[in-house]
């Protein structure tokens, strides 16, 4: 039985010791040099922190494979990293500092500017290998726990304030074990890494690779804005798989890039964060045919993902993607309060059981209780659930699909209104590459959002009267040459909201 992802490490090193682990643009890292690496460095942050086991390390990232390296070395101490970005502003630094309190900071890029880390230690991952005299002490590996916490990722949701989802060994290795089992995974497997590492999707990338022996090739942000240089080194480097998020598709789809140039190594596309309008999903498949897509549902609050649904039939572009079934040992509850839904085609809450569950909120009793509760339609033993606040329903084919958020169901001239809906009309739309619509109740408006090429709004007003009821058009629009996002690359819904509705 695995009990600690450094089995998985252990594992790659034994069996693939020359074959590179991790690389960025000017360097790689072999799995005999990584698991050096994790094992110097970690006996000595176990000596830093006196011993103790379970203690936050907090880890300064870049688009580097020493910031992954890093993680393993935090793992292979007894304790669990948190993943920072520097370029965080003060106050969310300062504030997830106060929180988590850290005695040890590490560092695997130059620092541009002062980090307000207040007493903790800082020093670099470098340093921390280097210093190594003595072998990492046998009894961390001993006294590990499947229940021990890997990591702490931070996350605003809807209310802006920052908490620290704090997910277990166990819970990684089961989503590595089932992404594994459901998608053939294995040593060949190169991943083009999007996602930041502060960003739950990358817990996918690091660990799927070291489960299997695989390779993560780790894109630097800037390729997304130069597409065709994306793609030469996706194709440079043999990337044949991708998780990323549904904004990196788009760009991709928006500048026609696979009419210039195809990433012909590509296999598998998996893909998360918010619903991918079939516009895009179709622009993909028609060039790249040969290739497996799969969507990818769940918060960070479940270690990833919680359901998948491999395309396997043509979508028109004004349809919606399921987000499918759920993976093995992971159950799925829809739930109108606390009444379990069963029949199709009714709307209720996802909730989500299982292995895959968080262990809760850093240092945060009340939220952590809110949303990871007793299972309503089971009381006889407790079980956790956690709900997620967003809606589903089973279609008839079996298959979740994803309605939005419990808060985009809005009432409007009597009528109850899912504004994902709307938001599935519009990204259909011819020159539209992105749109949200967002509720103003004090006006009781429908505001629509959109970016294009250019200002459109007499079109997307006759496509929506087209497509929808007319008290499902907006009557309020807004266009953009790019719409706001946040860090993990979602429209930024809430700083809309605060700049136009209020």
């Amino acid at each position: 039985m695995i009990y600690n992802v450094i089995s998985y490490l252990r594992s790659a090193a034994a069996r693939y010791p020359e074959k590179t682990a991790f690389a960025d643009a000017g360097s790689a890292l072999t799995y005999r040099r990584l698991w050096d690496t994790a094992c110097r460095a970690g006996g000595v942050i176990a000596k830093k922190l006196g011993g103790k086991r379970r203690q936050p390390v907090f880890v300064c990232i870049g688009r580097n494979a020493g910031s992954p390296a890093a993680f393993w070395a935090v793992a292979a101490s007894g304790n669990f990293y948190v993943p920072i970005d520097p370029a965080l502003p003060d106050q969310r630094l300062r504030d997830i500092f106060e929180t988590m309190a850290p005695r040890l900071v590490i560092t695997t890029q130059e620092d541009t500017r002062p980090l307000p880390f207040g007493e903790a230690e800082t020093v670099s991952l470098e340093a921390l290998a280097a210093g190594a005299e003595e072998a990492l002490p046998e009894r961390l590996w001993a006294e590990a726990l499947d229940t021990d916490p890997l990591y702490c990722i931070f996350t605003s949701g809807s209310t802006g304030v920052p908490k620290g989802v704090l997910v277990s060994h166990r819970s990684v290795i089961d989503m590595a074990e089932q992404f594994t089992g459901a998608f053939g995974l294995g040593p060949d497997n190169i991943y083009g890494n999007q996602a930041p590492f502060d960003f739950d999707v990358s817990v996918k990338d690091i660990f799927l690779a070291a489960k299997n022996g695989g390779t993560v090739e780790i894109l630097e942000k800037a390729l997304f804005s130069m597409p065709k240089r994306l793609i030469e080194r996706m194709e440079e480097r043999r990337v044949n798989t991708v998780i990323w998020s549904v904004s990196a598709m788009k760009i991709l789809s928006a500048l026609k890039t696979f009419d210039v140039i195809l990433p012909r190594h590509l296999k598998l596309v998996m893909f998360s964060g918010e619903a991918l309008p079939c516009k895009v999903l179709n622009d993909w498949m028609n060039h790249l045919p040969e290739a497996r897509f799969v969507n990818l549902y769940g918060p960070t609050e479940i270690t990833c993902n919680c359901t998948y649904y491999e395309i396997d039939r043509p979508f028109a572009d004004t349809d919606a993607i399921p987000i499918g079934k759920p993976f093995r040992n992971t159950g799925i509850l829809l739930l109108d309060g606390e009444e379990p839904v069963t029949e199709p085609g009714r709307t209720g809450e996802i909730c989500v059981t299982g292995t895959c569950l968080a262990l809760g909120y850093y240092r945060n009793k009340e939220r952590t209780a809110a949303a990871f509760c007793q299972n309503p339609a089971q009381t006889f033993w407790p079980e956790r659930i956690y709900r997620t606040g967003d809606l589903g329903a089973w279609n008839d084919r079996g298959e979740l699909m994803f309605l939005g958020r419990a808060d985009s169901q809005v009432k409007h001239m009597g009528f109850r209104i899912e504004l994902g809906e709307i938001e599935v009309a519009a990204n259909a739309i011819g020159g539209v590459t992105s749109a949200c619509c967002l509720y103003d109740h004090g006006r009781e408006q429908l505001c629509l959002f959109y970016q294009g090429p250019e200002k459109m709004d007499r079109e997307v007003i006759m496509a929506l009267k087209a497509a929808l009821p007319r008290f499902m058009v907006p009557s309020r629009l807004y266009y953009f040459e790019k719409l706001p996002e946040n860090r993990t690359g979602k429209i930024d819904r809430a700083a809309l909201r605060q700049t136009y509705i209020q």
